[in-house]
C-alpha cells in the first residue's frame, strides 16, 4: 500500500482547526468529554457535533474510545468532565431513562431480546399498551403491523424471538427504539453477526430511517460498510478525535492512516513451511460427521502450517472446529495425532489431552470470564503451571501474564483490569495468549478478527503466522474470506457441510473468487 499524505486531506484540515461541516440542526453536541476507567484515560477531551438526520460513523482501533463515547451518549457511562446536549437539551449523565426521554435508543452487539417472549412482546418491552389496567394486545398488534409495514419487515407478531435469526432479532430492537419515539439510534457493531444479505437489509432499513429524519450513529470496524453507509465519519485515536469529515473526503487508505497514524505495510508472500521427509500431520481427521451440519469432511494440518476453512454462513465451518475440539457429543470420525490413532475426542478435556485447543467465535460468552482480570483468565488455562506446592502462586500467575502481554502486544497496565472493560482487540489477544501458557500442538481458531479494528487485525494475523512458524498447527475459520486467503497455506472450502474444494496456496495464487466459485457451484446443484 502506498504511503498516503493524510495531513493534506480536507478531513484532517477540519480536525486540526476544530471546525465541523455544520449545515443543519445538531443532534449531538459533545464538548470536552473525558472518561477514566481506574487509571486508564478512555476519552481525552472529546468534542463532537453530529448533525440531525444523518448517519454518523465512529471508527478507530480497539481501545480508541469510540464505544466508550457511544456509552456516554446512551447514558451508560458517566464522564468525569465535559458536557453533552441531545437535540439542544442538556444531558443528565448516567441516566438511561433521561436518554430515552430525549429520544435516544441504543442497539448493542449483544442483543437484549428475550428469547421466550414473542416478537411483539419484545418490541413493546417496558412500553406496553394498556387499557383499563389490562394489556391491550389488539392495540399492540396493530402498532406492530404498522411498524413492520413502515420498515419493510416481515416478522410474525406471535413468533418466539428465540426462534428468529440474529438479523431479525436486531430488527426487533430497532422496532422497539422507533416505538419509543427514538430520534437518535445508536448502533455498536451492528453487522458483526450478520450474513451479507442480512447486512444489506439492515443498510436499506437505516437509509430509510435516515430519509424519514432519524439520526444514527454507529461504531464499526468494517471500513467498507462505513464508506458505503455513513454520511460523516469521525476517527478516534488514543481516546481523542483524530479527524472528522464527510464521506466524500475519505477512502479506505485515508481511514487506516488516520486510525493508526501510518499506512499498513504491504503483505509479502509467505513461503510454504518446511516439512521433514516422511513427517506425519500433527492432526489428521477423517470422515468427520455431525448430523445436520458436517458430512464426511477430512482435514489435516502439519507443524508450521495454517489451514483455512472457507465458506458461507451455515456451511459447517464452526461446527467442524467444534467437532475437532470435542465440543459436539454427536460427532463421529477418526483422528490421528502425529501418525498415531488416538480415537475420537468425546469431550474438550479429551481434545486438550491430545494437544488440541480451541479459541471460540464468541469470546464474551464462550471464551472469557468477563468479571475476572486478564491475569486470572490466562492462569485458568492450566492452573498447574502457576501453582506452587498445590496452591496458586500470585507470583507465577503474574509472571505468566507478563510473558503473554509481551508476546502478544498487550499493555501490561491492563492485566489487572476486569476483562469486560477491555476492547475487543485486547480481549482477542488474551484469548490467543492464554494458550501460550499451555502451548497445544494444534490451535483451532473461530473468527479471530471478528469485531476488532484494522490495526488489531494486522496484529492478530501476524501473531497467528508467528505461532505457526514456532511449530504449531493452526486451523482457522473466518467470515472474511480475504483474511483466509491472506494467511493460509491451504484452504478447504465447505458448502452445505461438505468439503467441495481443497486449494494449495503455495502452488498457485488463490483468490476469494476461487472459493466462492467452488461454494456456489455446489449450492446450485
Amino acid at each position: 500500500m502506498a504511503t498516503v499524505n493524510v495531513a493534506s486531506s480536507p478531513a484532517f484540515a477540519r480536525a486540526e482547526t476544530g471546525r465541523a461541516p455544520l449545515s443543519g440542526a445538531i443532534a449531538i453536541a459533545a464538548s470536552d468529554v473525558e472518561v477514566h476507567f481506574g487509571g486508564i484515560l478512555a476519552l481525552d477531551g472529546v468534542s463532537i457535533q453530529a448533525e440531525k438526520g444523518l448517519i454518523h460513523a465512529l471508527v478507530g482501533e480497539n481501545g480508541a474510545g469510540k464505544s466508550t463515547f457511544l456509552g456516554v451518549i446512551a447514558g451508560r457511562i458517566i464522564p468525569s468532565r465535559g458536557s453533552v446536549a441531545i437535540f439542544d437539551k442538556a444531558y443528565d449523565f448516567g441516566n438511561p431513562r433521561s436518554a430515552k426521554r430525549l429520544g435516544v435508543s441504543a442497539i448493542y452487539q449483544e442483543l437484549t431480546v428475550i428469547p421466550a417472549l414473542s416478537a411483539q412482546a419484545n418490541v413493546f418491552l417496558g412500553q406496553e399498551k394498556a387499557a383499563a389496567g389490562l394489556l391491550s394486545e389488539v392495540t399492540m398488534k396493530r402498532r406492530f403491523l404498522e411498524l413492520s409495514s413502515q420498515l419493510g419487515i416481515a416478522i410474525a407478531s406471535d413468533v418466539l424471538a428465540g426462534r428468529l435469526s440474529v438479523a431479525d432479532q436486531q430488527m426487533l430492537e430497532i422496532m422497539r427504539g422507533i416505538q419509543s419515539n427514538a430520534r437518535l439510534l445508536l448502533f455498536d457493531e451492528p453487522t458483526t453477526a450478520l450474513a451479507p444479505p442480512d447486512r444489506e437489509a439492515l443498510f436499506r432499513l437505516m437509509r430509510r430511517l435516515r430519509d424519514d429524519g432519524t439520526t444514527m450513529m454507529f461504531v464499526s470496524h468494517n471500513l467498507d460498510e462505513v464508506l458505503e453507509l455513513a454520511d460523516t465519519v469521525t476517527v478516534f485515536r488514543n481516546g481523542a478525535v483524530a479527524a472528522v469529515g464527510p464521506r466524500r473526503d475519505w477512502n479506505k487508505a485515508l481511514l487506516v492512516r488516520a486510525m493508526i497514524g501510518h499506512a499498513l505495510e504491504e503483505k509479502k508472500p509467505r513461503p510454504k513451511p518446511r516439512r521433514a521427509p516422511g513427517a506425519a500431520p500433527l492432526l489428521a481427521a477423517r470422515r468427520v460427521n455431525l448430523p445436520g451440519a458436517v458430512k464426511d469432511v477430512s482435514v489435516e494440518v502439519y507443524a508450521g502450517e495454517i489451514v483455512g476453512i472457507g465458506g458461507l454462513v451455515g456451511s459447517g465451518r464452526s461446527s467442524l472446529l467444534r467437532c475437532l475440539a470435542g465440543l459436539e457429543r454427536n460427532s463421529t470420525g477418526e483422528m490421528m495425532i502425529e501418525g498415531e490413532d488416538v480415537g475420537w475426542p468425546a469431550t474438550p478435556r479429551d481434545a486438550l489431552r491430545l494437544g488440541i485447543a480451541m479459541v471460540p467465535e464468541n469470546r464474551k460468552t464462550q471464551g472469557l470470564v468477563l468479571g475476572m482480570s486478564s491475569v486470572d483468565n490466562i492462569a485458568m488455562t492450566d492452573y498447574r503451571r502457576v501453582s506452587r506446592f498445590a496452591a496458586l502462586s500470585a507470583e507465577a500467575m503474574n509472571a505468566a501474564a507478563r510473558r503473554v502481554a509481551t508476546e502478544f502486544g498487550f499493555d501490561e497496565k491492563r492485566l489487572y483490569a476486569p476483562m469486560r472493560t477491555l476492547s475487543g482487540g485486547n480481549q482477542q489477544k488474551i484469548m490467543l495468549g492464554r494458550w501460550h501458557l499451555r502451548t497445544p500442538k494444534v490451535l483451532l481458531i473461530d473468527e479471530p478478527t471478528r469485531g476488532i479494528d484494522v490495526g488489531a487485525k494486522e496484529e492478530i494475523m501476524a501473531t497467528l503466522t508467528r505461532l505457526a512458524a514456532g511449530g504449531q498447527g493452526i486451523i482457522v475459520v473466518s467470515s472474511e474470506l480475504e483474511e483466509v486467503v491472506a494467511i493460509s497455506h491451504r484452504i478447504i472450502a465447505l458448502a452445505d457441510g461438505r468439503a467441495v474444494a481443497d486449494f494449495d496456496a503455495s502452488a498457485r495464487s488463490i483468490a476469494v473468487q476461487d472459493i466462492l466459485s467452488a461454494v456456489f457451484c455446489l449450492s446450485k446443484e
